[in-house]
């Protein structure tokens, strides 16, 4: 299996709740910051833990460092 099947695609909106996970972002600060809704946020919080086969988001922010997307 070639390296790049394995890499998650990720929206630009995507992109950035994860930056912001990162950074230790509440829900409410993210909504604010993006302009979005807290449920809009969950909902993105969820796509990216399904995304990553992750079951917490400190698993999604792992495995984006270790593909470079952090």
């Amino acid at each position: 299996m070639d390296a790049s099947e394995n890499e998650v695609k990720l929206t630009v909106q995507e992109q950035k709740v994860l930056a912001l996970m990162a950074e230790g972002k509440l829900c409410s600060e993210m909504a604010e910051e993006l302009g979005l809704t807290e449920q809009t946020i969950k909902w993105y919080r969820m796509r990216l833990r399904a995304k990553f086969n992750a079951s917490t988001s400190s698993a999604v922010i792992r495995q984006a460092m270790k593909q470079g997307l952090l």
